[in-house]
């Protein structure tokens, strides 16, 4: 047994295979049920004559079968590939070829934007429809496939040193595919909460001796918060609930009935529906069994942080500081929010500042620099040995990610964040912070959501602009000019708000800032 996902799940199975691993919907299958299941998958996978290294794409919404995909594609050595379901044909064409993916497994009711799609991506030669029959032509049922198979192994030796890669962005550009091997991927997001394991067993010995904790990832599957809640999950012998799609109504009623004690979300673009539900509806859900709400991938605002305590005062809030790059680093210090300034505490070695000469930051010096860590983190990015020469740096005899996060490091040790470097927006010589600006606006009671952008401005070069979703009538321009002007200083302010009926955000709840700046530069 090696440090390999799908190698640590078999051993899970053989050793509380009769334990709940997984709920969406009506299915419900044991640990020895999912695994069985998934072999059947990984033999048609080699039936069809994948092969290791090779990559499978999946474009699935949540359930059983993406499930059985990650570990399927694990267990022959192949890759997994990530598929944003929102994506246009441009979009699919450009991620089926990037990732030279030779699989694809699809929900039917992506069968346009596929049929229209996959005879221009020539390395893309079988496919296997989930979920009801597909009328795109050569495409295998779900149900056959595992029907002519058997549900024993017989796989050749893992690595740890097995690919994984998940795709990542788009909010400014093309996703990228992130390249992890699978010990560096276990270890970057192993739970702090949780001794290191020391040799494989230590996985399989850490779910055994396990109490029955059930966890409920509410992201997509295609954005890579949610696998990696995935794992952990089944690292710790949990029971894990998916939700198909996000509706906060249906996700409190899952929690109740299923009594989930970790729930994990993407910032406020879930945070603040789920919150409104419990409000309108004070006691119509037994939460009693929640013990943790943990934030991962998006920072919760101060707002939306306070509502949630006081709907749900017996249970703990969190934030989680990572990104795909990088695994999950740091934790929130307590009180810290984007309207006061980020703070967080690093919970694991090799995680700092550098400065612009990539010399690590004095702590407590004022000089701001980008978060960065060594040790476990990402290998690069697929097909793009430019970006990953940008990002992943060698400097004082170690190899760094440069996270793009702009920080300084304070004397106490904790590391001030202020936003994404990529992001920030330059205004007559200021630099300006998008996150800090979204956070104040979101403070105002006429504000559901909100996203800030630069667009170009003669005299300052770029000024702020903010897109804005109203919570019912749209609050007057000067109300939110005032409202800003308390908390922020004079040139953070947005000179220009564009109103929108809806915001348009991934699934998993970020931040589309194309979309936003476009939207801001036609008002």
């Amino acid at each position: 047994m090696e440090f390999n996902h799908a190698d640590l799940f078999e051993g899970i199975a053989d050793a509380i295979g009769d334990r709940v691993a997984l709920v969406c919907g009506d299915r419900r299958l044991t640990y020895a049920e999912l695994d069985a299941e998934a072999n059947r998958l990984a033999h048609h996978l080699l039936s069809v004559g994948v092969e290791p290294g090779q990559h499978v794409a999946i474009q699935l919404y949540n359930g059983v079968e993406y499930a059985a995909g990650l570990l399927a594609t694990l267990k022959v050595r192949a890759v997994p590939i990530n598929v944003n379901y929102r994506y246009v044909e441009s979009e699919l064409l450009y991620i089926y070829r990037d990732s030279d993916s030779v699989v694809l497994m699809y929900d039917p009711e992506f069968d346009d934007r596929v049929a229209a799609t996959v005879p221009d991506a020539p390395k893309l030669r079988h496919l296997i429809s989930v979920g009801g029959p597909s009328s795109v032509p050569g495409a295998v049922r779900y149900e056959d496939a595992l029907a002519a198979q058997p549900p024993t192994r017989g796989f050749p030796e893992r690595s740890g040193e097995d690919t994984y890669i998940i795709y990542t962005g788009g909010t400014t550009g093309m996703p990228k595919g992130v390249m992890w091997g699978t010990e560096g991927l276990l270890f970057a997001f192993w739970n702090p909460t949780f001794p290191r394991p020391g040799k494989p067993q230590d996985v399989v010995d850490l779910a055994a001796g396990s109490g029955p904790m059930v966890m409920m990832p509410i992201a997509p599957l295609m954005h890579g918060a949610a696998q990696m809640a995935t794992w952990i999950a089944w690292c710790m012998g949990a029971t894990l609930v998916y939700e198909r799609r996000f509706e906060a109504g249906t996700v409190w009623k899952t929690i109740e009935r299923e009594k989930v004690n970790s729930l994990t979300i993407t910032g406020d673009a879930m945070a603040i529906p789920m919150v409104e539900a419990l409000e309108k509806n004070p006691g119509a859900y037994d939460l009693s069994s929640l013990l943790a709400y943990v934030s991962t991938g998006a920072i919760l605002t101060g707002k939306i942080r306070d509502r949630l305590a006081a709907a749900m005062p017996n249970v703990m809030i969190m934030d989680r500081f990572g990104s795909t790059e990088s695994g999950s680093t740091a934790a929130a210090v307590a009180g810290s929010t984007p309207e006061k300034g980020l703070k967080f505490a690093p919970d694991v070695e090799n995680v700092t500042v550098l400065d612009d000469a990539l010399k690590v930051v004095e702590p407590g010096s004022g000089v701001i620099g980008q978060v960065a860590r060594s040790g476990w983190i990402a290998r690069g990015y697929y097909n793009d040995p430019e970006k990953t020469a940008r990002t992943f740096p060698e400097a004082e005899g170690k190899r760094w990610l440069l996270t793009g996060d702009i920080a300084t490091v304070e004397a106490d040790g904790s590391i001030a964040v202020y936003g994404r470097g990529s992001q920030a927006i330059n205004t007559g010589g200021e630099k300006v912070f998008p996150e800090e600006v979204e956070a104040v606006l979101k403070g105002h009671p006429g504000v559901y959501d909100a996203v800030v952008t630069g667009i170009p401005d003669e005299r300052w070069g770029s000024r702020v602009a903010a897109v804005v979703q109203p919570n019912g009538e749209a609050p007057a321009v000067e109300d939110l000019d005032a409202h800003c002007r308390k908390e922020l200083s004079g040139y953070k302010v947005p000179r220009t708000y564009a109103f929108v009926p809806e915001m348009k955000r991934s699934p998993a709840g970020k931040a589309d800032y194309r979309w936003a700046k476009e939207i801001a530069e036609q008002a």
